[in-house]
């Protein structure tokens, strides 16, 4: 089941690109509407997300900020990292004249 939630959480946040992926979506679209299922994949999702974040796959992301996966608390979004680092680079950050 890991590897189909890992390839889940690839496929959504590669599909959203510019918009974060809330956990609980990434648990329905493997299991479906019932709650009782999906809450059982949210800390096998968390754990894949960590696995993710560390090996640069995806950014974990607290309050849109994004995080340590180490630190990871409470309510958190997936992002892509490419996502992340857009508009992030000096090359396209305003000038102050």
């Amino acid at each position: 089941m890991s590897k189909d939630i890992r390839d889940r959480i690839i496929s959504m946040v590669e599909e959203r690109a510019e918009r974060p992926v809330d956990p609980a979506e990434i648990a329905r679209s493997l299991v479906g509407s019932d709650e009782k299922q999906w809450r059982l994949l949210m800390t096998p999702i968390r754990r894949e997300a960590i696995k993710l974040a560390e090996k640069g796959r995806v950014v974990l992301l607290r309050k849109g900020r994004q995080i340590d996966p180490a630190d990871l608390r409470g309510v958190y979004r997936i992002s892509s990292a490419a996502a992340a680092g857009a508009g992030k680079s000096a090359s396209v950050l305003p000038v102050n004249q």
